[in-house]
């Protein structure tokens, strides 16, 4: 398998920072290429790595990278709101597909908090090189989100709900009883996979090291959503998605049938597919998972 990584300077303003990337096969084989965003905001791209089956089920090259803040890329701990905006990540993105020259031909796959991204690329503007999308495992608006996750919370007991709204309020989260119990909630709605593969747990970790990006702009946790994207919502400006995409959620997840639903009503050309479990669909229910992915891309 052909793997190529390396760096590329991205500039903001007067500053200019890292991005790291992997290609997984070959750019100049005149098969259009996959970018994949990872999720967080603020994991690392690891726990998406299994997408390099994509490369070698349908020799379609596979493009991973860490998102600006996290993994490889540069680590910015004194900015604030006005700097982690969608459109910094949207830029980031342009950057590196100029970089590798595929910018003209490409497809794009989200997942979580990228497939959010996804959106927001997408439906921001006319994108002439994107081809075909996939929004996985994601929503149009975090406001929808935040609804959703509480609905799971919800059917914890009691004495749970209030020992993590107790640690949130008081600051503790990194203490063990709260990490905990954030664990037995992801088990049940991010990854039921038991123990969770490493890639999973690396990318958390990562996230862990320099939570900034996260908690600007999601919050401390799922359920205490504070940070600047609260407000974010793409979802009326759906319609103006151009390319075929594909929309994929799990049973017991956040991005639950209503939170998907204004994608699968106001995209065009969408095509709507349910995976097993919850959040994580690539650990969960992998061959099917992979299958759909490589019969959309290719299909004619």
């Amino acid at each position: 398998m052909v793997e190529v990584t390396g760096t590329l300077a991205f500039q903001v303003g007067k500053e200019t920072y890292q991005t790291w990337y992997k290609v997984v096969g070959d750019l100049a084989s005149g098969v259009r290429p996959l970018v994949t965003l990872h999720g967080g905001p603020g994991m690392s791209h690891v726990y998406m790595q299994s997408h390099a089956e994509i490369f070698t089920a349908y020799n379609i090259p596979v493009v991973f990278y860490d998102q600006l803040g996290t993994g490889r890329s540069t680590h910015i701990t004194d900015k604030g709101a006005d700097f982690w905006t969608p459109e910094l990540f949207i830029n980031e993105l342009n950057n590196l597909l100029t970089y590798l020259k595929i910018k003209d031909d490409f497809d794009l796959l989200g997942h979580s908090w990228g497939g959010m991204l996804a959106a927001d690329y997408a439906s921001a503007q006319q994108r002439p090189g994107l081809r075909r999308l996939i929004i996985a495992n994601a929503a149009p608006s975090l406001k929808l989100w935040e609804q959703s996750m509480h609905h799971w919370l919800n059917k914890f007991p009691e004495e749970f709900r209030e020992m993590l709204r107790r640690h949130e309020k008081d600051g503790t989260t990194s203490s063990e009883e709260y990490q905990r119990g954030m664990k037995d909630f992801y088990n049940k709605h991010t990854c039921q996979v038991i123990p969770w593969p490493a890639e999973l747990d690396q990318s958390f970790a990562d996230m862990d090291a320099n939570p900034t990006v996260y908690t600007t702009m999601f919050g401390t946790s799922e359920f205490n959503l504070t940070g600047s994207l609260i407000t974010w919502d793409v979802t009326d400006r759906l319609d103006k998605i151009s390319c075929p995409t594909l929309v994929c959620n799990g049973h017991e997840e956040g991005a639950q049938d209503f939170v998907v639903k204004p994608f699968i009503e106001k995209i065009p050309k969408v095509k709507w597919v349910k995976f097993k479990k919850s959040h994580i669909p690539f650990y969960e229910d992998e061959e099917y998972y992979f299958r759909t992915i490589g019969n959309f891309l290719t299909a004619t």
